[in-house]
């Protein structure tokens, strides 16, 4: 484009004028707005499609909910667009706009590279300057925004925001959770959950101004404050509670856990003085409430017993769903009475580190008839190099059995820490001429994703288990690689995609391999399978030639 002022004269400057004004001016358009019969509701949940992240209701940190393949500070810009087209456009936008409010670092985009250079304070004696901390100022803008607009303030449900972000900004958090009344997860820092005295005006506006608080950790040095909710009971609406290396004792955390009406999901990490006493039902006092989800980690003292104690309440019989118990007072041997006793339950994890082998004889089998997702990952303190095997593998070989025997009817999910499960899941081949009639029952109904791996560290490889047919009597077992069915150590992982048999085979220092594309896009080959390549390629060159 040339300046007006350079134009050489008057006629050049007035066409130049007259193609500005009619190349940029946008047109008139008369007619009937379709939009205008497209009912509010309707009309917000197709300007949702436009920015997707602002949609979820999940209770997980800004970087725990990120999105592959977008851009969201893009979309929501896109989206704050679309409110200059009309009132009712306004109205829909900002519904969406403020229901999830995220405070992104960065544009995930080719965008980033122009705005990171213009963000930077520049100067005639410093050419480079520092960059403005961008996050901070949108924290400071929405702040602004909500205290001076209450229509939107009370839209907000969700805040989100980076680590540093909040680690820094703790007086304008304080200052934005202040006017919003219906937030139900916003990320804090991580004073807030140990009693930090920065921290204390913060949590005092969340106690006070926010009711509506779906999700909230407690970690050492918050005791205090924990046993104090049974008698404030600032959030009634909890949800998701965690607890993490409190020192508290068990009447005070069952006093605590039965004040929320509304929990359903409980985390309790490296809880020393808990122990089975939590589960014991009594009618003068407090009883441990009925959970969906419950994750148990580094606590020794709670053991099979009771959990039976626990699960032979029927409220949690027809509540618990998911069960996640890692390095607890439960031994795997006992693992058949809490299956037996959970009818409902569809996810289980259970990790433990074993010294002495399973004698699967002395107990009953495991059965679940309502087990989808099934994490069996059993280790072995050490491992003898004059054992045949550790003792970890009898306890496969028992989970093997007991889904061989048809006990686990809607499993669809295994993990193991075991590269030999595969092969112990198919049944032995059957005669060519015997009859089917006779043949032994096999467990599976459905194909079953079996994810395998030798010690924690390793990548999972995934092995897929399918029933038998009237065509295939045995079953199959699918692996990434053709050439290994049933041995993990072997058989590459779903990393290597289609083009596994163009790749050459280069260990990773760790145990796995990884992927090196071949030059030539040929597979290489042995010196006995390059002789009967050649050999073939001769005859073909003589036969042409004959011809």
């Amino acid at each position: 484009m040339r300046s007006r002022s350079r134009l050489k004269n008057g006629d050049e400057a007035h066409v130049y004028e007259y193609k500005a004004s009619t190349a940029y001016s946008p047109k008139n358009r008369t007619g009937r707005d379709c939009t205008s019969r497209l009912p509010l509701k309707l009309l917000t949940e197709i300007l949702s499609n436009i920015c997707p992240h602002a949609c979820d209701d999940n209770y997980l940190s800004l970087e725990e909910s990120m999105r592959d393949g977008g851009c969201m500070l893009c979309d929501m810009r896109d989206l704050a667009q679309c409110a200059l087209v009309s009132r009712r456009f306004l109205v829909a936008t900002q519904t969406i706009l403020y229901h999830n409010v995220r405070v992104d670092p960065v544009h995930y985009c080719e965008r980033e590279v122009d705005l990171a250079a213009k963000r930077k304070r520049k100067s005639f004696f410093e050419r480079n300057g520092e960059p403005i901390d961008a996050p901070k100022q949108r924290v400071e803008q929405f702040s602004r925004t909500v205290r001076d607009n209450q229509s939107l303030a009370i839209q907000v449900e969700f805040l989100k925001m980076p680590y540093m972000t909040r680690e820094t900004c703790i007086a304008d958090l304080a200052r934005t959770v202040s006017v919003l009344p219906n937030l139900k997860y916003v990320d804090l820092p991580d004073g807030i959950y140990s009693d930090d005295r920065s921290c204390v005006t913060l949590k005092q506006e969340l106690e006070a101004r926010c009711p509506d608080i779906r999700k909230m950790k407690y970690l050492r040095g918050a005791e205090r404050s924990f046993a104090l909710l049974s008698q404030s009971r600032p959030w009634q609406n909890l949800e998701i509670l965690e607890l993490s290396r409190l020192e508290i004792d068990p009447n005070t955390l069952v006093m605590v856990l039965a004040s929320f009406p509304a929990l359903h999901e409980i985390r309790l990490e490296e809880l020393p003085m808990i122990d089975d006493t939590i589960f014991r039902r009594s009618y003068s006092t407090s009883s441990f409430p009925p959970i969906a989800k419950f994750s148990l980690q580094n606590t020794p003292g709670l053991t099979a017993s009771g959990f039976e104690a626990y699960l032979s309440r029927p409220e949690v019989r027809e509540v618990l769903t998911h069960l996640t118990l890692l390095d607890t007072g439960l031994i795997p041997s006992e693992l058949h009475r809490i299956l037996a006793t959970a009818p409902y339950l569809r996810s289980l994890r259970i990790n433990r580190t074993i010294d002495r082998a399973l004698s699967p004889s002395s107990i009953p089998p495991l059965a679940s008839r309502s087990l989808e997702t099934f994490h069996f990952e059993i280790e072995s303190h050490s491992t003898s190099p004059h054992d045949l095997q550790p003792p970890s593998e009898s306890y496969y070989q028992y989970l093997a059995s007991s889904i061989l025997a048809g006990n686990f009817p809607s499993l669809q999910s295994l993990y193991a820490l075991s590269t030999s499960l595969p092969a112990l899941l198919l049944p032995p081949p059957a005669a060519p001429f015997a009859n089917s009639s006779k043949a032994p029952p096999f467990g599976l109904r459905q194909p079953l994703m079996l994810y395998t791996k030798s010690i924690p560290e390793h990548d999972w490889y995934l092995t897929v288990i399918t029933p038998p047919t009237s065509t295939n009597r045995r079953g199959s077992a699918t692996a990434t690689r053709p050439i290994s069915f049933y041995n993990g150590s072997t058989q590459l992982g779903p990393q290597w995609g289609d083009k596994a048999r163009d790749s050459v085979i280069v260990g990773n220092g760790f145990g796995g391999f990884l992927a090196v594309p071949n030059e030539d896009g040929t597979r290489p080959s042995s010196s006995d399978g390059y002789k009967h390549k050649h050999s073939r390629s001769k005859s073909k060159n003589s036969t042409g030639w004959m011809g």
